[in-house]
This record gives C-alpha cells, sequence and structure tokens, in this order.
C-alpha cells in the first residue's frame, strides 16, 4: 500500500499493547516519519506505560528498516482525567455492566481527548496523519471506537485547526484473530528473515493488554489474569488466529 505524496508522517497512539503496536507496524510500513504518543491518566493498568518502552526498543533492535522510521516518542499526563471518571479502569473495582449497555471500563471522552491532543501535538509537529487502534468488530461497545465517531472527529479536528488531518484506523473492521494475522504479514513484509513470526512473537512477550496489570501469569496469548474483558477478548482472538481453519486465510480474504 503506498499512500498519498501529502501524507508522508504518523503519530501512532500507542499503548503498548498487541492492538496499538500492529498499529504501529502497519504506520511504519506505510509511513516515511513515525512518532509515537502515550497517555498517563491513572489507568490501573499503569504497567503499560513501561511496556512501551519495551516494544519500542524491541521493534528498534529486531526490525532496522522499521527503526530508521521510527521518531520521537512522546508521552503526555493526563491525570485529570482519571480524577473524573469512575469507572474499572481508573478505581480499584469489579468489572460490570452498567445499566446504559455499557461496561465500566468505558471511560468517557477518552478516545474524543487522546484525539484532540493528538492533533495538538500534530498540529505542532507538521504530522498529518493520526493513526489509532480503535475498532467496532472486536470491542466492548465504547461509542468513542466507532467509525462515526472517527469521522466526526477528523472533520472537526481538521475545521477547528484549519490542518487537514487523517486518522488512520487499519483496525476498524477487522476482529483480534484479524489482528494477529495482520502482525504476522506485516512482519514478513519488514524485510527481516523471519519476520512474521518475530513480530508476533514480540507482541506475545512484551505488549501489555490486561486491565489488571498482570505481567506474573504467562498465557499462550501473552502476559495477563486471563479473566479480565481485556485478556478474555485477546485469547479469543489467538485461539482463532491458532486454529488451522483460521491460519489458511488471509486478512484481505476473510475482510
Amino acid at each position: 500500500m503506498t499512500p498519498a505524496p501529502h501524507h508522508t508522517s504518523a503519530l501512532v497512539l500507542f499503548s503498548g499493547g498487541q492492538d496499538s503496536t500492529t498499529c504501529l507496524a502497519h504506520a511504519l510500513a506505510r509511513y516515511p516519519r513515525v512518532e509515537t504518543l502515550g497517555f498517563d491518566y491513572g489507568q490501573r493498568h499503569s504497567v503499560e506505560l513501561q511496556a512501551r518502552l519495551v516494544v519500542l526498543r524491541e521493534l528498534r533492535e529486531r526490525f532496522p528498516a522499521w527503526s530508521e522510521r521510527l521518531g520521537e516518542d512522546h508521552l503526555l499526563d493526563l491525570a485529570v482525567l482519571g480524577k473524573v471518571s469512575e469507572t474499572s479502569l481508573t478505581r480499584d473495582m469489579a468489572f460490570r455492566m452498567e445499566e446504559s449497555g455499557l461496561p465500566n471500563t468505558f471511560v468517557p471522552g477518552r478516545n474524543l481527548l487522546f484525539l484532540t491532543l493528538a492533533a495538538a501535538l500534530a498540529y505542532r509537529r507538521g504530522i498529518q496523519v493520526i493513526v489509532t487502534g480503535v475498532c467496532e468488530t472486536d470491542f466492548s461497545g465504547y461509542p468513542d471506537c466507532r467509525d462515526d465517531t472517527m469521522k466526526a472527529l477528523q472533520v472537526a479536528l481538521s475545521l477547528g485547526m484549519d490542518h487537514r488531518f487523517l486518522i488512520d484506523t487499519p483496525l476498524m473492521w477487522i476482529d483480534k484473530a484479524d489482528t494477529w494475522r495482520m502482525a504476522e504479514e506485516l512482519g514478513d513484509a519488514s524485510g527481516v528473515a523471519g519476520g512474521g513470526q518475530a513480530f508476533v512473537d514480540l507482541i506475545l512477550e512484551h505488549t501489555h493488554t490486561c486491565y489488571l496489570g498482570d505481567r506474573e501469569h504467562r498465557q499462550d496469548w501473552g502476559y495477563g489474569c486471563g479473566s479480565c474483558p481485556a485478556c478474555e477478548l485477546r485469547a479469543r482472538g489467538w485461539e482463532r488466529y491458532r486454529s488451522p481453519v483460521h491460519a489458511g486465510a488471509s486478512t484481505h480474504e476473510r475482510t
């Protein structure tokens, strides 16, 4: 895939999880200049803030072609988001469904705020594309992960800053099994011998998804408690990805 001539730089919203790491590889394969942005908002699984640095280091060491394109990493302090959010991601409470029909892992306004600040940073650094791992296929019903939300934000941010942004959402219409497959395909195309398996292994060992911040228990699909919503979703995707039927088809054949 060749980007349009004016799309030469990208800012990836990068938490250090499976999805954002796959999105980072997507950006590195597509855009000549790539920077990363993370947020510290008082999340219970703050171990992801350390995991993201490990993933960046491993990417630089294992994938030379990607390393040449990988630029500055940014981390913004959004403690205020944790203070105004009464959710199981920012408070020590059990995971449950709310009367609204949304899980209490939903942090209201999180992606809206993330993308607004990402656009402000991208504006200052002359970056045209913002890459985020939101998805409307395997997700928890979060309204700020929907394609309509992303399209509306793209218009609002472009108008509000008088700067034409593209919000790139490579995972929007694929499930978690396809996300594993996409990672393998991106690794294969990286120019590294055995790059597909190497990149999948990197995601298994170093990315963090578990909402409880568990880095002690090693599952087949990586580290995590195995019971929180994020672990369950990642585990189901891994199982489908590894199944013989699923392994026989490419991402493009299933989407």
